[in-house]
Protein backbone atom coordinates (compact mmCIF):
# COMPACT_ATOMS: atom_id res chain seq x y z
CA UNK A 1 0.00 0.00 0.00
CA UNK A 2 1.13 3.43 -1.02
CA UNK A 3 1.83 6.30 1.38
CA UNK A 4 -0.18 9.46 1.31
CA UNK A 5 1.53 11.91 -0.02
CA UNK A 6 1.54 15.47 1.53
CA UNK A 7 -0.82 17.49 -0.45
CA UNK A 8 -2.72 14.87 -1.66
CA UNK A 9 -6.00 15.39 -1.94
CA UNK A 10 -7.41 12.25 -4.19
CA UNK A 11 -6.20 9.29 -1.64
CA UNK A 12 -8.89 8.43 1.06
CA UNK A 13 -7.58 8.71 4.76
CA UNK A 14 -9.10 4.93 5.79
CA UNK A 15 -8.38 5.42 9.43
CA UNK A 16 -10.13 9.35 9.82
CA UNK A 17 -13.52 7.88 7.80
CA UNK A 18 -15.98 7.29 10.22
CA UNK A 19 -19.23 5.21 9.69
CA UNK A 20 -22.80 7.65 9.19
CA UNK A 21 -24.97 7.79 12.50
CA UNK A 22 -27.92 5.67 12.20
CA UNK A 23 -29.47 7.28 15.26
CA UNK A 24 -29.53 11.36 14.65
CA UNK A 25 -29.33 13.09 18.03
CA UNK A 26 -28.73 15.93 19.91
CA UNK A 27 -25.45 16.67 21.84
CA UNK A 28 -26.47 16.11 25.41
CA UNK A 29 -25.02 19.23 26.85
CA UNK A 30 -27.00 21.19 23.67
CA UNK A 31 -30.11 19.97 24.96
CA UNK A 32 -29.60 19.51 28.81
CA UNK A 33 -31.94 21.06 31.26
CA UNK A 34 -33.92 21.11 34.74
CA UNK A 35 -37.35 20.31 32.70
CA UNK A 36 -39.02 18.80 29.99
CA UNK A 37 -40.46 21.94 28.40
CA UNK A 38 -36.94 23.27 28.41
CA UNK A 39 -35.38 20.55 27.04
CA UNK A 40 -38.22 20.75 24.04
CA UNK A 41 -37.55 24.81 23.82
CA UNK A 42 -33.24 23.98 23.72
CA UNK A 43 -34.18 21.16 21.13
CA UNK A 44 -35.73 23.75 19.29
CA UNK A 45 -33.26 26.43 19.39
CA UNK A 46 -30.70 23.74 18.21
CA UNK A 47 -32.98 22.62 14.91
CA UNK A 48 -33.02 26.41 13.95
CA UNK A 49 -29.01 26.80 14.88
CA UNK A 50 -28.53 23.92 12.38
CA UNK A 51 -31.00 24.78 9.83
CA UNK A 52 -29.64 26.18 6.40
CA UNK A 53 -32.88 28.59 6.73
CA UNK A 54 -33.41 31.66 8.13
CA UNK A 55 -35.76 31.55 10.90
CA UNK A 56 -38.84 33.58 8.39
CA UNK A 57 -38.41 31.24 6.39
CA UNK A 58 -38.86 28.49 8.19
CA UNK A 59 -41.56 30.03 9.76
CA UNK A 60 -43.46 30.53 6.13
CA UNK A 61 -42.47 27.07 5.11
CA UNK A 62 -44.22 25.78 8.23
CA UNK A 63 -47.11 27.86 7.76
CA UNK A 64 -47.76 26.67 4.38
CA UNK A 65 -47.45 22.67 5.56
CA UNK A 66 -49.60 22.83 8.10
CA UNK A 67 -51.99 25.48 6.19
CA UNK A 68 -52.18 27.92 9.46
CA UNK A 69 -50.28 30.69 10.60
CA UNK A 70 -46.80 30.70 12.05
CA UNK A 71 -44.99 33.62 12.71
CA UNK A 72 -41.27 34.25 12.94
CA UNK A 73 -42.30 35.37 16.68
CA UNK A 74 -43.69 31.90 17.11
CA UNK A 75 -40.71 30.74 16.51
CA UNK A 76 -38.26 32.20 18.59
CA UNK A 77 -40.58 31.86 21.18
CA UNK A 78 -40.44 27.74 21.01
CA UNK A 79 -36.79 28.42 20.84
CA UNK A 80 -36.96 30.11 23.84
CA UNK A 81 -36.25 29.13 27.66
CA UNK A 82 -37.53 31.99 28.80
CA UNK A 83 -40.75 32.12 27.29
CA UNK A 84 -42.62 28.98 29.73
CA UNK A 85 -46.48 29.64 28.30
CA UNK A 86 -45.28 29.02 24.55
CA UNK A 87 -44.33 25.22 24.37
CA UNK A 88 -44.58 24.36 20.60
CA UNK A 89 -47.51 22.20 19.92
CA UNK A 90 -47.02 18.47 18.93
CA UNK A 91 -48.19 19.37 15.12
CA UNK A 92 -46.21 22.45 14.47
CA UNK A 93 -42.75 20.04 15.91
CA UNK A 94 -43.84 17.97 12.95
CA UNK A 95 -44.18 21.08 10.56
CA UNK A 96 -40.51 21.97 11.97
CA UNK A 97 -38.91 18.25 11.04
CA UNK A 98 -40.76 18.66 7.78
CA UNK A 99 -39.22 21.88 6.86
CA UNK A 100 -35.80 21.31 8.50
CA UNK A 101 -35.17 17.52 7.19
CA UNK A 102 -33.93 17.16 11.26
CA UNK A 103 -35.24 14.36 13.17
CA UNK A 104 -33.64 15.12 16.41
CA UNK A 105 -36.22 16.14 18.09
CA UNK A 106 -38.17 12.99 17.44
CA UNK A 107 -35.32 11.09 18.92
CA UNK A 108 -35.29 12.64 21.89
CA UNK A 109 -38.60 12.43 22.20
CA UNK A 110 -38.74 8.53 21.35
CA UNK A 111 -36.08 7.73 24.12
CA UNK A 112 -38.06 9.27 26.65
CA UNK A 113 -39.69 5.93 26.10
CA UNK A 114 -37.55 3.37 25.06
CA UNK A 115 -37.74 3.65 21.40
CA UNK A 116 -35.71 4.93 18.53
CA UNK A 117 -36.21 6.76 15.21
CA UNK A 118 -34.02 5.31 12.57
CA UNK A 119 -34.51 6.56 8.54
CA UNK A 120 -36.52 3.46 6.76
CA UNK A 121 -33.74 2.67 4.56
CA UNK A 122 -32.25 0.66 8.00
CA UNK A 123 -35.97 -0.81 9.07
CA UNK A 124 -35.58 -4.46 6.33
CA UNK A 125 -31.90 -4.65 8.77
CA UNK A 126 -33.70 -3.87 12.06
CA UNK A 127 -36.44 -6.54 10.67
CA UNK A 128 -33.08 -9.02 9.82
CA UNK A 129 -31.42 -8.28 13.24
CA UNK A 130 -34.89 -9.00 15.22
CA UNK A 131 -35.32 -12.33 13.38
CA UNK A 132 -32.07 -13.09 13.95
CA UNK A 133 -32.75 -12.42 17.78
CA UNK A 134 -35.79 -15.11 17.23
CA UNK A 135 -33.58 -17.62 15.36
CA UNK A 136 -31.13 -17.93 18.44
CA UNK A 137 -33.68 -17.78 20.63
CA UNK A 138 -35.43 -20.92 19.01
CA UNK A 139 -31.81 -22.48 19.38
CA UNK A 140 -31.60 -21.92 23.20
CA UNK A 141 -34.91 -23.65 23.72
CA UNK A 142 -34.30 -26.28 21.65
CA UNK A 143 -31.24 -27.30 23.29
CA UNK A 144 -32.86 -26.67 26.73
CA UNK A 145 -35.79 -29.52 25.16
CA UNK A 146 -32.54 -31.44 23.84
CA UNK A 147 -30.83 -31.56 27.16
CA UNK A 148 -34.74 -32.23 28.83
CA UNK A 149 -35.71 -34.93 26.64
CA UNK A 150 -31.86 -36.95 27.07
CA UNK A 151 -31.95 -36.68 31.09
CA UNK A 152 -36.11 -38.16 30.31
CA UNK A 153 -35.00 -40.99 28.56
CA UNK A 154 -31.90 -41.86 30.38
CA UNK A 155 -33.64 -41.65 33.89
CA UNK A 156 -36.19 -44.18 31.87
CA UNK A 157 -33.16 -46.55 30.54
CA UNK A 158 -32.42 -47.02 34.30
CA UNK A 159 -35.71 -47.59 35.52
CA UNK A 160 -36.56 -49.80 32.78
CA UNK A 161 -33.26 -52.13 33.71
CA UNK A 162 -34.53 -52.90 37.51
Amino acid sequence: MMAKVRGDTNTLDLLGWQPPAIVERFDEEKVRSSSLRARISRAVAETLRDCNYGRDEIAEKMSAWLGEDVTEHMINAYASQAREDHTISFQRLLALVHVTGDTRVLQMGAELFGHTVINDKYLEWVEVGMKADRRDEARRQQEEIDRDYEASLRTARRRAER
